[in-house]
């Protein structure tokens, strides 16, 4: 069925007005191009051999038209016919079936007929419910193609599945089909059908190595191999590429190139047989939405000066991965020639490439090429997390890519990009690595900038760029197969003024990602470093831009926060923001989906370019840094299984040294932070110690209160409330719990039963049953009222309770505008005299110096109270480096005991230690707890960098230490690997985190600092050896005839400062 402008039915018709019909009684006074009748027809009186009915007069006048226009069509069709098979090429007879090439001449025909341009769309629909596009166009210029891929409407539920692009040989027409949707079921293809049979003759003879052509036998052209692919393939794919059977074994390569990836694969070949200057362009793009791919490779190919003559899509199944799209494209070469070379990286590079580089490199400057347009797009994202702080309006990132790709500073910023690229040549011959011929090209191109540009801002932006070039050390600009643009920073590129120090500690390292719809930063404090990926996707346009602004900030927060955290464990502090732009997209919650999951596989997999060491990077990445970089992320906000999966799969594909290591939470070998409640179990060490020490309640045996935020289906909150209850039963009255849902509250305290049946069923506060609740004023308020939310909001202020956990809920909720809200009107009195932070950030700094001070609020700080789901996650890296999946899957009951037994004991060290360094400091808590872990991390530091000095065999003196850290399972089976299996860095990080740790619990603070900080690696390894021998006493001690009562006090002794007043004898 073919209707024009692209009927939205088939069986659409256009009704004909009656008004238009001559001689009917409503006859207009006008005709048809709008003449006037003369008025003295209307009253001429009839003559003999005129009709004097109207019916006659419809009836001879409907024949004569019918009479004419049939004769004037075939007229036109005995024309047309004749031109099209000449003109229509052989590959169109071939490929399109004859009911569509019939609609075609009928539509082209009609056209004619009408003496109207060759402008036509045609939809038409298969039996099989597909949707088929017919668009044709006067002329085969360049870009036509392209047009037709811009108008084409886009279906998420019937995506495009195949393209037939074709060119009228006399060049007056272009002709393209647009097929949406697949067929339900593919029909088994038989063994001996001819189509099957010349692809299966053909890989015979390359295996038996009798083929004519150059390609190399390989597994996949196994018959059975074989014969499983083509199961997959379209009957329309297989009959019409079976003629060409080399042709198809070339593509099942780049299908098996990309297959399971997110890589793209480009061949171009001379088409020798197509006439002068004619290529065939083969592209396969795995798991890609066909139609983009489709769209970006016809616009690069515009912007080349290419005319496409023909081409072909075709999506074959990938499982698991999604789809393969095959592109195939004879394109004829612009007359100023082409970089084949530069031509195919950049195809491969479109997938990837992010709209505003897009939009420079194709629609304003085509001349800047790929490159150098991802290298200036990149730097002006990096630059507004650099400058948005300083004033947001005026380096809003608008204003930021205005000013330096404005037409009088495009060619500066063009030849900063140059400087870039030549710096990192990976040909030695054509990098420019030499300090002073560095200086001199920066020089020469800051006096243009001085001498053309007027602007201020502009010239900041630009020099910072030049910034940009001198502080990176290592970038994949050059990596062939790479997913974005990375950056491996020097930190102190991030203050917008050298001069001026804005944050409180430079990182160690900055990765930073420029890709498709994202950024991503990755911020860490120490060379060895663990931390969670988070994906940040704002709702509206201007909710992106002010994330975008605070993205670097938020990482390098959260980062900081982990450092202080992680003072347990071998790997410092880091983390991962991906801002992702999931606005202005006509698309589903699938298709925001589909953008997320590929952003998280171009940022990890770029961070996994700037670290691991390979051949391949070695080739392409020239390295300034020198340095081996180790690091390990973990799952955080909207990061989900399949993710982690990928990048595991991935950072093994790419050659990370322990890629089952290198992302946490596993979903069959990790430890599940929910199923397992890690962090809960640390909070509620904290408020058990924190009752019995502030407030003189032994929970175990005394009634009291709680409130807390985060909700019974949530992780901390739900566990939190499990852990409450079978910790300390009906002593514990949880009198509120909010969340996103709503809130319940009971004075009385809620229902244990109730409650657990909600962290049983997954299922939010809202689901409280209310019939639970007492008849003391009890209540459920859901957020489907104001009364509701305003109630939700102000549930942690209002309810009295001796204790308050925040265990859910956005940062900066309580800060230094609304702290006053916490404390009781009438009294000024706090509504909760202690609260252990189970949530990050929910209260500022400044809010809890507020509380504190005039409120004598008690605050358990986030980087103590949670931190067992970080202790959790390094010894999931260990272990993955330790044991295999199915060794650790089998131990993984007794690992989990172990590990939770080592969580809790490190918070109770931790949180007694706490609270007496308080009373020493005389200090709020929070205070405090930056103070222990400074100083931890500071033993760290000093121990890490002593080991250096000390021999091997000296080092292996120490490894005990490492093993005393390990749960007993992993060390039993696979301490004795632990040389050959984990990088000697992690080991030395592991020893000296652990003696650190120790040293700081059991002697305090104060002794760490008393030690000249040059000295304190060498006290801290006399430490040990002090510690030993006072086991060694303690031993013989035990053997000694006394009382037992006398005995125990002098071991008591000896285990609190035996090894401290040893020192001092030493």
């Amino acid at each position: 069925t073919a209707c024009r402008w692209m009927s939205s039915s088939p069986n659409e018709k256009t009704a004909v007005p009656p008004t238009i019909i001559p001689g009917s009684q409503n006859a207009n006074a006008y005709g048809s191009l709008g003449d006037t009748y003369p008025q003295h027809l209307y009253n001429a009186p009839a003559t003999a051999w005129q009709a004097e009915r109207n019916a006659d007069v419809q009836r001879v006048t409907q024949n004569a038209m019918i009479y004419e226009l049939t004769q004037q069509q075939a007229s036109t069709i005995q024309n047309v016919v004749p031109w099209f098979f000449k003109n229509m090429p052989a590959s169109y007879f071939r490929q399109v079936p004859e009911t569509f090439r019939m609609d075609h001449i009928k539509a082209i025909a009609s056209i004619r007929d009408a003496n109207m341009d060759l402008y036509l769309n045609l939809k038409s629909h298969s039996h099989d419910g597909r949707v088929i596009y017919t668009f044709i166009r006067p002329g085969t210029q360049a870009g036509t193609l392209l047009s037709m891929v811009d108008e084409l409407p886009y279906d998420e539920e019937k995506p495009l599945s195949r393209l037939h692009a074709f060119s009228a040989l006399d060049d007056s027409m272009s002709l393209n089909m647009f097929v949406y949707g697949n067929k339900q079921v593919f029909e088994t293809k038989p063994f001996d059908s001819p189509a099957v049979q010349n692809i299966l003759a053909l890989a015979a003879e390359v295996q038996a190595g009798t083929s004519s052509t150059d390609i190399e036998p390989n597994p996949i052209f196994e018959p059975d191999a074989l014969f499983e692919y083509l199961q997959k393939c379209s009957d329309n794919y297989l009959n019409i590429i079976s003629r060409n059977p080399e042709r198809f074994l070339r593509q099942r390569l780049m299908f098996e190139e990309v297959s399971g990836t997110e890589g793209s694969s480009v061949n171009l070949d001379e088409a020798a047989h197509e006439g002068k200057k004619h290529y065939w362009v083969d592209v396969a793009v795995a798991n890609t939405i066909p139609q983009v791919a489709l769209q970006h490779t016809c616009r690069l190919l515009y912007v080349q000066n290419f005319d496409v003559k023909r081409a072909r899509l075709d999506v074959i199944d990938d499982g698991d991965n999604g789809s393969v799209t095959l592109l195939r494209l004879l394109v004829e070469e612009p007359e100023a020639g082409v970089d084949t070379r530069l031509l195919c990286q950049e195809i491969k590079r479109s997938k990837w490439l992010d709209n505003t580089t897009m939009d420079l490199i194709f629609d304003r400057y085509p001349w800047l090429g790929v490159k150098r347009g991802e290298i200036i797009t990149g730097m002006c994202s990096l630059m507004h997390s650099i400058f948005a702080k300083e004033n947001p309006l005026v380096y809003s990132k608008g204003n930021i890519l205005e000013m330096v790709t404005h037409p009088r500073t495009i060619g500066h910023a063009a030849k900063i990009a140059d400087l870039f690229l030549d710096r990192f040549h990976p040909d030695p011959a054509q990098r420019c690595s030499d300090d002073e011929a560095l200086a001199a090209r920066i020089e020469d191109i800051t006096k243009g900038i001085e001498s053309d540009v007027e602007n201020t801002v502009t010239i900041q932006l630009l020099t910072k760029m030049l910034d940009i070039v001198q502080h990176t050390y290592k970038t994949n600009v050059y990596m062939q197969n790479r997913y974005s643009l990375g950056f491996r920073l020097d930190p102190r590129i991030m203050e917008p003024n050298p001069e001026e120090k804005i944050y409180e500690e430079v990182p160690y390292g900055i990765l930073f990602a420029h890709g498709r719809r994202f950024n991503g930063y990755h911020v860490r404090f120490r060379d060895i470093a663990r931390g969670g990926m988070r994906l940040v996707t704002p709702a509206t346009v201007e909710q992106y831009a002010l994330e975008s602004a605070r993205q670097f900030d938020e990482a390098y927060g959260l980062a900081f926060a982990q450092q202080l955290k992680n003072k347990d464990i071998p790997e410092g502090g880091s983390k991962a923001v991906c801002l992702i732009d999931t606005n202005n997209l006509a698309l589903t919650a699938h298709s925001k989906d589909f953008v997320m999951r590929k952003s998280v596989k171009a940022f990890s997999d770029t961070i996994l370019d700037l670290v691991v060491d390979t051949e391949e990077t070695r080739a392409n990445i020239v390295d300034y840094w020198g340095k081996k970089e180790v690091l390990y992320l973990g799952p955080d906000e909207q990061v989900i299984p399949e993710d982690i999966n990928w990048i595991i799969q991935q950072a093994g594909r790419r050659g990370y040294g322990t890629p089952a290591a290198f992302m946490s939470s596993k979903p069959k070998a990790g430890i599940n932070h929910k199923e397992f409640g890690v962090t809960s179990e640390g909070v509620n060490v904290y408020l058990d110690v924190a009752l019995r020490q502030t407030l003189g309640i032994d929970p175990t045996k005394d009634s009291f209160s709680v409130k807390l935020t985060g909700g019974p289906d949530g992780d901390v909150g739900g566990n939190e409330i499990k852990i409450l209850i079978r910790e300390y039963g009906d002593c514990v009255k949880i009198l509120g719990v909010a969340d996103h849902s709503g809130c319940a509250e009971d004075p009385n305290g809620l229902d244990h039963s109730e409650l657990l049946r909600l962290v049983n069923e997954g299922l939010p506060i809202a689901s409280f049953d209310a019939k639970k609740l007492s008849d003391d004023d009890g209540a459920v308020h859901l957020v489907d009222s104001e009364e509701g939310v305003k109630a939700r909001n102000s549930m942690h202020n209002r309810i009295v309770a001796d204790a308050f956990l925040p265990c859910g809920g956005r940062p900066n909720t309580v800060d230094i505008s609304n702290y006053k809200q916490f404390l009781i009107p009438e009294t000024g009195e706090p509504s909760s005299r202690l609260i252990v932070e189970g949530a990050n950030l929910f209260v500022t700094e400044g809010a809890r110096k507020a509380l504190h001070e005039e409120a004598g609020v008690v605050i358990v700080k986030d980087s103590s109270a949670n931190k067992g789901g970080v202790i959790t996650s390094s010894y999931e890296i260990i272990s993955a480096m330790l044991l295999s999946e199915e060794a650790f899957y089998e131990n993984k009951k007794q690992i989990v005991e172990e590990v939770l037994s080592k969580l809790r004991n490190m918070a109770k060290m931790e949180a007694e230690l706490l609270f007496r360094e308080g009373k020493v400091y005389d200090a709020p808590l929070p205070e405090v707890s930056k103070i222990i872990s400074n100083s931890i991390n500071t033993a760290t530091d000093a121990l890490t960098a002593a080991l250096d000095t000390l021999s091997k065999e000296d080092r292996e003196q120490l490894l005990p230490l490492f093993r005393a850290h390990l749960p007993t399972t992993i060390a039993d089976l696979a301490f004795s690997d632990v040389q050959q299996k984990v990088p000697e860095q992690y080991i030395k990080n592991a020893i000296a985190s652990s003696l650190a740790s120790k040293m700081v619990y059991k002697e305090g603070t104060k002794f760490i600092d008393a030690q000249p900080k040059e000295k304190l690696a060498s006290v801290a390894l006399k430490y040990v050896r002090k510690e030993k021998e006072v086991a060694q006493l303690m031993d013989s001690l035990r053997e000694v005839d006394m009382p037992d009562e006398k005995k125990e006090e002098i071991l008591r002794l000896l285990d609190a400062g035996g090894a401290r007043t040893a020192l001092n004898f030493a």
